[in-house]
């Protein structure tokens, strides 16, 4: 049981990065907008987040810088494809490109340093129940906020009047103009949730989940939360399956090779884009019965004078 006990938790915690910044990303996809930089925002936030808690020694306090860097990192690339009309896939490899060096130059002077990781939450008589325990009661608040994220973006989109506007913005941008809803102004508020939660999720990884800053930290998660937008069909709670079905695939090949399992871990790894592409590949399949996937995606608005 303390092995269960032990995978579960490295999958929570594993798990955490990428339902943040995919359920950010998927606010921006449901709005029309699809940004490639969530890999660049989160390095940034995790370079900023942990210069935040170094120099201040709180936790809080680098999470929002993380938070703040990811956002202003999005707003360069809404100022490019909603101010300027560039094309948006050739934006975010930019930007994500440009989140890379800048956080590395940034980090520089952080590489060997030590913080001490975000506390866990321990309830007397809850947090010392077996198995469940820990696993329940026993977290810290980034997994906690990232389960309470995906249930507001799913009542935001679901049971709100700006939800629906959202998601017609996305879903036909001409006509939703045509009905006086501000497209551009909707799109860049989403672009700016985006790219606070991408930044959140990167300032998790320094601040949570390991104690010290590399560059290059990210590791392509910001790719896998990409690939979790799609493989949920961007629907908010299958978003929470997916990623804790990727984050247990990331957790379990490094289990399976401390167990002698002789199955590559360049395959392990490869199983989460694997599945995306089955994923894409079904939906394809059943687009014409009525796919949740926003049909403006990836297109340029540009509003009539």
């Amino acid at each position: 049981m303390g092995l269960f006990e032990a995978i579960i938790l490295s999958v929570l915690a594993a798990s955490t990065p990428l339902l943040i910044a995919a359920t950010g990303e998927l606010i921006t996809e449901r709005a029309g907008v699809l940004n490639l930089g969530v890999e660049g925002m989160m390095i940034m936030g995790a370079a900023c987040g942990f210069g935040g808690t170094l120099l201040t020694g709180s936790t809080i306090i680098g999470a929002i810088c993380g938070t703040i860097a990811g956002m202003a990192l999005s707003l360069i690339f809404a100022a490019m494809t909603l101010g300027l009309a560039v094309n948006q896939v050739a934006t975010g490899l930019a930007l994500t490109i440009l989140g890379v060096g800048l956080s590395g130059l940034i980090g520089a002077g952080f590489v060997g340093e030590r913080i001490t990781t975000a506390p866990h939450l321990y309830i007397s008589g809850l947090t010392d129940i077996p198995v469940i325990g820990r696993i329940l009661f026993g977290e810290d608040g980034f997994v906690y906020l990232s389960l309470l994220l995906v249930i507001c973006v799913w009542l935001f989109l679901y049971r709100t009047r700006a939800g629906l506007i959202l998601r017609a913005a996305g879903d036909n941008h001409i006509s939703a103009h045509a009905l006086g809803y501000p497209v551009l102004r909707i799109r860049l508020y989403a672009v700016m949730f985006g790219g606070a939660c991408a930044g959140l999720a990167g300032a998790y990884l320094p601040l949570a989940y390991t104690p010290f800053f590399i560059p290059g930290m990210t590791a392509g998660r910001g790719w896998i939360a990409l690939a979790l937008v799609v493989f949920s069909s961007w629907r908010p709670g299958r978003l929470v399956v997916g990623a804790y079905l990727f984050g247990a695939v990331t957790i379990l090949q490094l289990h399976a090779q401390g167990w002698g399992i002789g199955i590559p871990s360049q395959l392990m790894s490869a199983l989460p884009y694997l599945a995306t592409v089955i994923v894409l590949v079904l939906i394809s399949r059943t687009r014409t019965g009525g796919s949740t996937a926003p049909a403006a995606l990836g297109t340029v608005f540009v509003p009539d004078r």
